[in-house]
């Protein structure tokens, strides 16, 4: 089954709208109406029954003969001859029907309100609405006049109750207009409906004519871009192919979007997928050859160092070569240990060996490794001492981190000039910065630092080739494991200033 389109769907919804909106006014007016002639019948009969009671006084009268009930009956039923519409009822001073013109039984409900009848008279605000006689349920509208009050009477003598709207008045107005009234109303519903259902349709057709050639265009996708993909090799597993088939959406605007968007959605996951499937077997294969790496080169360097013992100092030229290339060996080793460290800290299943110690402790240690090495700068702890710093986290990890930021700032220190270490304690965080007099760090790796991005997603390329940063690399992702960070701080006099920011124990 064809489904109709957005447009179609839209044009009989307003459509439905208004005609549904159309009944409940009709049904509002209709009661509007009716009250309206209820007070217009009321008002225009208002003086009746005190007309009839004034100018008929022996319809008041008590009944002392035969004569007099026999004139009384004669004018209720001369009343009822010249409106049929009308009820006439004899009310006692208690509200309950005395007389009435009519068949035996034809009062069911011999007591009157009088409060209504009491309101009338006192002249409430019409239309008032009092008790049906014939029991029908349905209040009507009435006229109403107490008899004049006799000499020597203590309550009022009775009253005359005449119903303007009687179930008969009703019956025949109902069988004259109903059937105009119900076929008025469905020709003029039938024209309404096919009216606004044109226009609808017409201006929801304007409206909606982007999104029509929108949805155009997603299915024309479908069909021919999603299998020329397909056949490029793009889509060669099972999500792509059921992407690539159409579904079916008849011509429904709408339901082609959401189809679109589907396919989409699942492209990209799909794709989201095979890109995290190759960053892991990248990281992998770079773990991998690191470490296979490691070995040979630990054994090469250990050759190099026994033909440079070999090798007089004064022999000139082949000790030079010697020195060159043990520094290259060293230069390769580290290079390809930071490789096989970065590629197990970025691994999903690394593991931190969380034990509580001492970061004063750590940070002096690792500063007197570097003074009692042979490295060209000065290493320098500086600052007051914040006092003891305690820690739960990977020690191994945080003191290779921190390794990693003094090497790197005693390659970059010109001369001998002093690299400097200091350690202070804000709020709940410790702060190592190490700063150096050097060029300072390049544009690209300053920006990632200060806005807390990864150096190694995408990796950083050196301008004369190779990938640079390791060591930093190490350093933010060791940060980023326990909770911290590194971020570059403000150099005024030159140089590289980096703070690892670390949490400390609770």
């Amino acid at each position: 089954m064809t489904q109709r389109s957005f447009t179609t769907r839209l044009s009989l919804a307003l459509a439905l709208l208004l005609l549904a909106y159309g009944a409940f006014v009709a049904l509002l007016g209709q009661q509007v109406a009716e009250q309206q002639e209820q007070e217009s019948h009321q008002r225009l009969s208002h003086g009746l029954a005190r007309h009839i009671v004034g100018h008929w006084p022996e319809i008041t009268s008590p009944n002392r003969d035969e004569a007099e009930r026999s004139a009384r009956s004669a004018l209720l039923s001369m009343l009822m001859t010249v409106n049929p519409a009308v009820q006439v009822y004899l009310l006692d001073a208690d509200g309950r029907v005395q007389h009435y013109i009519g068949e035996p039984g034809m009062v069911r409900q011999v007591q009157v309100d009088l409060d209504v009848i009491r309101a009338f008279l006192a002249g409430a605000e019409l239309p008032l609405l009092g008790t049906d006689p014939m029991g029908s349920g349905t209040p009507r509208v009435f006229s109403a006049a107490m008899f004049p009050v006799r000499a020597g009477d203590l309550r009022p003598p009775g009253y005359l109750y005449i119903v303007l709207d009687s179930p008969a008045r009703d019956a025949v107005a109902a069988q004259v207009g109903a059937g105009r009234l119900w076929g008025g109303a469905a020709v003029a519903a039938a024209i309404g409906l096919g009216v606004t259902y044109l226009l609808g349709w017409f201006t929801f057709r304007r409206l909606t004519l982007p999104l029509h050639r929108l949805a155009q265009g997603l299915r024309s996708y479908q069909r021919t871009g999603a299998s020329r993909h397909a056949s490029e090799g793009t889509g060669t597993d099972t999500d792509a192919d059921a992407a690539a088939a159409p579904k079916p959406g008849g011509s429904d605007e709408v339901r082609a979007l959401a189809d679109a968007f589907a396919d989409m959605k699942q492209r990209i996951e799909s794709h989201a997928g095979r890109e995290q499937r190759q960053v892991a077997d990248h990281r992998e294969m770079m773990a991998s050859v690191a470490h296979d790496l490691r070995t040979p080169l630990t054994a090469l360097h250990g050759h190099l160092e026994v033909l440079a013992s070999e090798v007089a100092p004064d022999s000139g030229r082949r000790s030079a070569v010697l020195q060159a290339a043990l520094a290259q060996s060293r230069k390769v080793s580290r290079l390809s240990q930071q490789l096989f460290e970065l590629a197990a800290l970025q691994s999903t299943e690394q593991v931190l060996h969380r034990e509580r110690f001492s970061l004063d402790d750590l940070v002096t240690d690792a500063v007197q490794k570097f003074e009692l090495s042979d490295t060209p700068a000065l290493v320098t702890l500086h600052g007051v001492p914040p006092g003891r710093l305690e820690l739960d986290g990977d020690l191994q990890l945080i003191e290779r981190a921190l390794t990693n930021l003094i090497d790197n700032a005693v390659r970059h220190a010109p001369g001998k000039q002093a690299v400097r270490v200091s350690l202070r304690r804000e709020g709940e965080q410790a702060q190592i910065v190490i700063e150096d007099a050097g060029p300072g760090l390049p544009e690209e790796l300053h920006q990632r630092l200060d806005r807390g991005l990864s150096l190694r997603d995408p990796p950083i390329k050196r301008s004369s080739g190779g990938i640079g940063g390791l060591g930093l690399a190490i350093a933010q992702r060791v940060a980023v494991l326990h909770g911290g960070s590194l971020r570059p701080l403000p150099a005024p006099r030159g140089g590289t200033r980096l703070c690892l920011a670390l949490p400390l124990a609770a």
